[in-house]
């Protein structure tokens, strides 16, 4: 029997069985070592590719309606920064788009360093899962070492446990020039006295493990990756008990990304470096502090761990972040952000056209005590400069109420009750996005006298002496504060208003915004909280009832956001430039006057919530955007 046109299919079929019964690469948490400080990952870049796709931003970025804006952009990135990236490293960008297939992880691992200056630094690594596509990754590879070496890199091949890598020097000169042209400039600075510390020499290691690139910084940083995939016993991240803990409680359920910080590590690193030294040639008025004294006093020395994780479901997709501190060990900072459990709700004073809201339930009279062991466990001068300026405001205070005291009358009346609410901006002009209506209001045990401190210690500041008198407005006084500084182009001086109403003290620029507030009690307005669907979003962020919840009309927040671009591109060239701050390089790629009108792509947004609170094991907050009605 004639076999030969059997073997082309018994070929395929063996291949097809070696790929088939090809171990599959573990996840990052066994992969890397145990002492890993910070992670990033994508545990399948494929699924991360397919909910990106079908997501609002990816429908509203590829809308007919974007088409101009769209173009321009990406022919500009193409021409300004693919083009010549690609001519540096003689690849094809487009070869390396599609390589990720499993996993995506980037890494930093203590690698032996312990905070010191010697040549210790921690590990930086990069694992990239081809799976299918590991003939693509092995030409990449091979196209890369031959630019590299065609430029003269020295490279030469290192073994880790049988699997070869590529190692290459770098210098800071190496970043290739369509890099480096959009990166932030710095000026070296140096200080007196001080030679400028000498330029460590760096390099990149590659290699690959069936499916798996390993890119680090160092042979020691990738030889644990390469352990583990070759059965080696050393303990891996998901050795680590705080690891171990966070994966159950918050990174469990095939997230499309988390992220994962090892702040006990971290900072007891950074407690052990010794502080700055007095340098005679060049001193200081100002005390330099050590980190481990800031890091106690702070108490983020008391914080295990921080991870995010994000999700994508047909309901919309949520965020959830988690600060690992246990209540028995939590102080300073971390008890001032840790709210009480207590209602969140927007109150029905709250109107239904507010475009932001929040409510932060933490008690201010304890924030403001743990605030001052703070500032006194990092420098009790700064703690007697702070007391100082009390006194002095008592002080001037006093000439006029001799029973002014700012401790009592102010601080001692901050309740536990938080509030902040915007409105949309009046107008389209630039002047109106930036100034749309607000309130501030903090809850309070006797809003009256807290409100008459404020309007004390103001009168100390500059043009005070022509402040108007308060204002009686629905039974209750609306005091003005001019702000130093505060003039306007039209000649009007910008002024801050408070007054005191409902057991909270009221604070805006904008007169409009405490005028409503006041009226509210007369129960003409639509609150808030009977917005359509925002009941539904709430229960995705473990309701409004943990101390802290917010709420954002993401529809009409773009619509400001849209009206403040259009105004900042080339057709207004006085108006502030929001993306000024941006590399050159980048900014000059967003022509905003190309953008729609805005209700052409309003139906990609809809709202946001988040709730967030603290339990004995740590500090949560979730962020929840439901998908918007009109793309279901």
């Amino acid at each position: 029997m004639n076999t030969r046109f059997l073997r082309p299919l018994f070929a395929a079929a063996l291949l097809t069985f070696s790929f088939s019964t090809r171990a599959a690469i573990p996840p990052a948490e066994n992969l890397l070592p145990a002492d890993t400080l910070f992670l990033v990952s994508a545990p399948d870049f494929t699924a991360v590719r397919t909910a990106a796709k079908t997501s609002p931003g990816w429908l509203f970025w590829n809308d007919p309606a974007m088409k101009p804006f769209h173009d321009k952009f990406m022919s500009k990135w193409s021409e300004q920064f693919v083009a010549p990236l690609e001519r540096d490293l003689g690849v094809k960008i487009s070869d390396f788009a599609g390589l990720p297939q499993g996993q995506l992880t980037f890494a930093v691992t203590q690698n032996g360093w312990n905070g010191s200056d010697d040549d210790s630094q921690p590990g930086l690594i990069l694992l990239l899962d081809a799976k299918e596509n590991l003939g693509l990754l092995q030409t990449n590879i091979a196209a890369l070492q031959k630019k590299w070496t065609a430029d003269g890199k020295s490279i030469h091949t290192e073994t880790v446990r049988g699997v070869p890598f590529s190692v290459i020097p770098l210098a800071s000169n190496d970043v290739p020039a369509s890099i480096s042209g959009l990166l932030p400039k710095h000026q070296p600075v140096q200080e007196l006295g001080k030679e400028p510390a000498p330029e460590k020499p760096g390099q990149i290691v590659i290699g690959q493990y069936q499916s798996l690139l390993i890119v680090g910084n160092s042979l020691k940083a990738v030889e644990p990756v390469v352990a583990h995939l070759s059965g080696g016993a050393s303990p891996a991240l998901s050795d680590s008990a705080i690891f171990a803990a966070d994966k159950m409680s918050q990174l469990r359920d095939a997230p499309l990304y988390f992220g994962w910080f090892n702040a006990r590590t971290f900072f007891s690193i950074l407690a052990g470096m010794p502080g700055p030294q007095p340098n005679p040639e060049a001193p200081t008025l100002m005390p330099r502090f050590s980190p481990g004294v800031v890091l106690t006093a702070s108490g983020l020395a008391g914080l295990k761990s921080a991870s995010f994780s994000y999700r994508e479901t047909h309901d919309g997709s949520q965020l959830n972040v988690f600060l690992s501190a246990p209540e028995s060990g939590r102080q300073g900072v971390l008890n001032i952000v840790a709210a009480a459990t207590k209602d969140a709700n927007p109150p029905a004073f709250v109107p239904a056209d507010a475009v932001k809201f929040s409510r932060w339930r933490f008690d201010g009279q304890k924030s403001w005590a743990e605030l001052l062991k703070i500032i006194a466990g990092i420098s009790p001068q700064y703690l007697g400069y702070l007391n100082s300026a009390i006194d002095m405001a008592n002080a001037g205070a006093q000439q006029k109420d001799p029973s002014f005291d700012l401790r009592k009358n102010l601080i001692a009346n901050l309740g536990d009750d938080f509030i902040n609410y915007q409105k949309a901006p009046v107008g389209k002009s630039v002047d109106d996005v930036n100034n749309a209506p607000s309130l501030f209001l903090i809850g309070s045990p006797n809003a009256d006298q807290a409100v008459l401190a404020i309007k004390t210690v103001a009168a100390m500041l500059p043009g005070q002496q022509n402040a108007p008198e308060p204002r009686d407005f629905h039974g209750r006084k609306i005091y003005t504060i001019p702000l130093p500084g505060g003039a306007q182009p039209d000649g009007t001086t910008r002024s801050l208003y408070c007054a005191a109403s409902s057991g909270y003290v009221a604070l805006t620029t904008d007169v409009s915004a405490i005028e409503e507030f006041l009226r509210s009690s007369d129960g003409k307005i639509k609150p808030l909280s009977e917005t359509a669907g925002l009941a539904d979003a709430a229960q995705f962020v473990g309701g409004a009832g943990n101390g802290i919840f917010g709420y954002q009309n993401q529809r009409e927040t773009m619509r400001a956001a849209f009206t403040l671009l259009k105004n900042s591109s080339g057709n207004a060239p006085t108006a502030p430039n929001p993306l000024a701050s941006l590399p050159k390089g980048i900014s000059d790629w967003m022509d905003f006057s190309l953008l729609p009108d805005y209700d052409q792509v309003a139906k990609y947004f809809y709202m946001s919530v988040y709730g967030g609170g603290a339990n004995s094991d740590g500090i949560s907050l979730k962020v929840f955007a439901p998908r918007p009605p009109q793309l279901n």
